[in-house]
């Protein structure tokens, strides 16, 4: 059943309103990339544990464990998304700076396929900021995820270009 003539205007809903998966037999195979962001507050006592490109901690080198943790979040996306196609990831990579007070995450997510891997992004970068969290919370709970969006998206009926 195809979403292309639902009265709704959510493409996650069918003819009857009820949740359904969009529909993508007819669209052709494109190359497709999204780029999504995460930024995390870091407080200075955290801050001051910057060294070498990473924060070191008991439990490992935060950001080279919130790569990890980012890329296979991107990889589970449809398992944590309902009504998310499982995608073929042609590549995935998250890059972590400290900027100002803030760890910055890049999630890039890139495919050949009929959908787009908008959400594999977020969901990357989303894993990656949580991952942060999680592994300095020992040191305070002062921490803020302060934003997650899409910064721009590529192939497809449209680009997005946010930033």
């Amino acid at each position: 059943m195809s979403n292309t003539s639902s009265t709704s205007s959510f493409s996650h809903l069918d003819e009857q309103n009820r949740p359904a998966m969009v529909d993508i037999s007819d669209k052709s195979s494109t190359i497709r990339v999204a780029i999504a962001e995460s930024r995390v507050y870091l407080p200075e006592m955290i801050r001051k544990e910057f060294n070498g490109g990473d924060i070191n901690t008991r439990k490992g080198a935060v950001f080279q464990t919130a790569i990890i943790a980012g890329i296979m979040g991107a990889k589970r996306t449809p398992e944590l998304i309902p009504l998310c196609h499982t995608l073929l990831l042609d590549n995935c990579s998250v890059d972590i700076q400290l900027v100002g007070e803030e760890a910055v995450i890049r999630c890039t997510v890139k495919t050949t396929g009929k959908t787009g891997v908008e959400m594999e992004a977020l969901t990357g970068a989303t894993v990656a900021a949580l991952t942060v969290y999680d592994m300095c919370k020992a040191f305070t709970h002062e921490m803020i995820i302060r934003q997650t969006r899409l910064i721009s998206k590529t192939g497809g009926k449209q680009d997005v270009v946010v930033e």
